[in-house]
């Protein structure tokens, strides 16, 4: 409540920026909620409409010098233009067939003024405005080198141990960094580049976690080498604040934030979620996700309600606050639990500054996205490990929430492996229970059938190519196998090891929650802080440093090490 209380003052200290005059992409759906102007047919295409410049002939002629729409005609050579009015501007349309199977498949956006080109797309861009590398589109000044690099550097300094430069956690912390050459290339929308850049980097986590998780073992050296403890609490509060006065003055609303306010609006006012009108006008489908994650939204949209306006969603940003604070203070308390005492203190103070410092939880954050909701159930479920009916609900809530962290229930079911069998029985009793009261009175009139429909139906059936699967169709085949070795690995790690230390538990769930992500139809940059909190813990836990004892799988159920 304090994280929240927090979150809402921070918001409300900042007034609602104005609206930009004029169409801009970077603002329109997903991104923001200025709607594009609506086409109209122009009364001729041989002279211009009243008040252009240009006539729709004219503007087919600019719109067919665009690289997109040429590359697009060596595809389809028997496309055939149609000009559109869009706003003060014009839309060129590329249409291929006739009558129901008539098809667009290029389009140019052309300024009436200056007549040059505004933008041109094809192929995934066409369908997809996140794949168009729209600048400052998703979080805004995040994206720049002067913020993005500094973060980068915070994050490795403070554990980068200039006696042994060849430690395995610098190559850690350098590949989970290595992400950001991916982005780098989405930023510019060339997602061909993109998204298999996203592949090497998930395989090395998930393979090192599952190593970590199999075969524990400490590390010599101090976890922080050169700087001081106190030092890197000072910094990681003056990140804290940072973060959040970036969030507030230079930050949009996706449509993923919008659709938990509007949620949260729909359960305040005793409205349905799955109804099949979940924002009528904003343009957004909204009601995709676990009833939880508008649960979660409803204190701040009780104190910054939603009127039906995208372009001012301050309940989104104090949202987003909120769980990234959220995620820290949990893993400032999770250090204590993993380790006793002064060093217990050091390592919550190590993975607290880290997820501050990571770039991409900022990117996250300054998305104004919901993907931090998750990491923090993820943090708790950790704190409460020693208790099955408390690490039931934990992952319930998760669950709950994003549908695909429901892949941790079989791991956290035996968790460290004392009393398993008894164990997995009440934390299923607790997972069922809260699951079932958190879904059961949202049910749409169509039952669990309807439900699934709008929800885990249409995210599994939805094209995307942000990930492998989409941008590649004809590997689809080994999907199947992907997806059948996930649930055969969420089962097996519940087993083996047989007795597991918290260290060990991190990790096999960040490897399971990679697993799920490597076979999803859609992958985007939030879902990292998914697992991110996990890897850190399971990372941070084996630098064994100065008077601190070696850990192995034997250790006793619920140990730290």
């Amino acid at each position: 409540m304090l994280i929240a209380t927090l979150a809402v003052v921070a918001v409300a200290l900042v007034a609602p920026a104005p609206a930009a005059a004029n169409e801009n992409f970077a603002d329109e759906p997903p991104f923001g909620g200025e709607l594009p102007p609506p086409l109209v047919t122009p009364p001729s295409e041989r002279r211009p409409p009243a008040g252009f410049e240009l006539s729709g002939r004219e503007a087919i002629q600019i719109a067919d010098g665009a690289e997109a729409v040429r590359d697009e005609r060596t595809q389809s050579p028997e496309m055939r233009p149609v000009a559109f009015e869009r706003g003060g501007d014009w839309q060129v349309s590329y249409l291929t067939g006739f009558g129901s199977s008539r098809t667009e498949v290029a389009q140019a956006v052309v300024d009436d003024r200056t007549g040059g080109v505004l933008g041109a797309w094809h192929d995934q861009q066409l369908d997809a405005p996140l794949a168009r590398g729209y600048s400052g589109a998703i979080a805004q000044k995040v994206n720049s080198p002067y913020v993005w690099l500094p973060l980068c550097l915070l994050f490795v300094a403070p554990f980068f141990d200039p006696r042994r430069p060849l430690r395995l956690l610098h190559l850690d912390l350098l590949v989970l960094l290595g992400l950001g050459v991916s982005l780098l290339f989405f930023n510019r929308g060339e997602i061909t580049a993109s998204v298999p850049l996203t592949y090497p980097v998930l395989g090395y986590v998930f393979g090192r976690m599952l190593w970590v998780g199999m075969r524990p073992r400490d590390r010599p050296g101090r976890l922080i080498p050169v700087l001081g403890v106190r030092l890197l609490a000072i910094a990681a509060l003056v990140l804290a604040g940072a973060r959040i006065a970036l969030n507030v003055v230079d930050s949009h609303v996706i449509d993923i934030g919008v659709a938990g306010v509007v949620g949260a609006d729909h359960i305040t006012h005793g409205q349905e979620l799955y109804n099949g009108a979940f924002a009528p006008g904003v343009g957004i489908r909204g009601d995709v996700y676990g009833p939880f994650n508008y649960i979660a939204y409803v204190p701040f949209e009780a104190a910054f309600p939603w009127h039906g306006h995208w372009g001012d969603v301050p309940a989104a940003h104090a949202a987003a606050i909120a769980f990234d604070l959220l995620t820290a203070l949990g893993l400032l308390a999770l250090g204590r639990r993993l380790r006793p005492g002064e060093h217990g203190r050091t390592l919550g103070i190590a993975l607290a500054f880290a997820w501050l410092a990571y770039p991409f939880t900022l990117y996250t954050m300054n998305a104004n996205a919901n993907d931090s909701l998750i990491a923090a159930t993820g943090v708790g479920a950790m704190l409460v490990l020693t208790s099955p009916p408390a690490r039931g609900a934990m992952v319930a809530l998760g669950a709950a929430a994003k549908f695909g962290s429901a892949a941790l229930a079989p791991l956290f079911a035996t968790g460290t492996g004392e009393r398993r069998w008894r164990s997995a029985i009440v934390f299923g009793v607790a997972f069922v229970a809260v699951t079932a009261m958190l879904i059961w009175p949202f049910l749409p009139n169509g039952g669990l059938h309807e439900f699934y429909d709008r929800t885990l139906g249409y995210q599994a059936s939805r094209s995307s190519p942000f990930s492998i699967w989409g941008l590649a169709p004809s590997l689809d085949f080994l999907r199947p196998i992907e997806r059948a070795a996930t649930v055969a690995l969420a089962l097996a790690v519940a087993l083996w090891p047989a007795r597991k230390t918290p260290a060990q538990v991190a990790a096999l769930a960040a490897a399971v929650l990679i697993a799920v992500q490597l076979g999803a139809t859609h992958w985007f940059y939030f879902y990292v802080v998914w697992f991110l909190p996990l890897v850190l813990a399971a990372l941070f836990v084996a630098q064994r440093g100065e008077g601190l004892t070696r850990f192995s799988s034997r250790a006793a159920p619920g140990s730290v090490s």
